[in-house]
């Protein structure tokens, strides 16, 4: 049996995300991860609820979440994902880096449950980059490449 089949999937509940993002509400974008395979791939989900606070004015007659916020939640996850697998010492913070080939296909609405499916492309010392696609009920919705920085000491302090 290979080394990839032998790998458990895990879940992060969101003491677990706490605990590995300085995002707290009302920017904390991700509510748990399903599914973690070590730092390969993972998938996040966001329950989308019409008290948020995005929704008073995008757009308050036909609320629609911000397409920036579910790129956002594609970091947050990516994020989540490179912190709890990274093998140096625990992050200070995660810096958002990049954003390239995004695309909308469909709003997001209140009510929708929001998967961030969240693959693995190329780790480089503390860098890590990561092919995102989020889905609503099996349909993609958006997608994009996010990258992101892991910084273990304090800069400046």
């Amino acid at each position: 049996m290979t080394e990839a089949a032998v790998r458990s999937l895990e879940t992060v509940d969101i003491i677990k995300l706490l605990a590995s993002l300085p995002h707290r509400y009302p920017f904390l974008l991700v509510d748990r991860i399903i599914e973690c395979d070590g730092d390969e791939s993972c998938i996040g989900i966001k329950n989308v609820t019409f008290n948020e606070p995005q929704f008073q004015g995008h757009f308050p007659e036909q609320p629609v979440m911000p397409g920036v916020l579910l790129i956002e939640g594609m970091a947050q996850t990516a994020g989540a994902l490179c912190v709890n697998a990274s093998k140096t010492r625990r992050p200070k913070i995660v810096y958002f880096m990049t954003i390239n080939n995004a695309k909308f296909r469909k709003p997001v609405v209140p009510g929708d449950r929001v998967e961030f499916h969240m693959k693995k492309i190329n780790q480089r010392r503390n860098m890590w980059w990561y092919q995102g696609t989020a889905k609503v009920d099996g349909q993609v919705v958006c997608e994009a490449e996010v990258s992101a920085m892991l910084v273990t000491e304090d800069k400046g302090a």
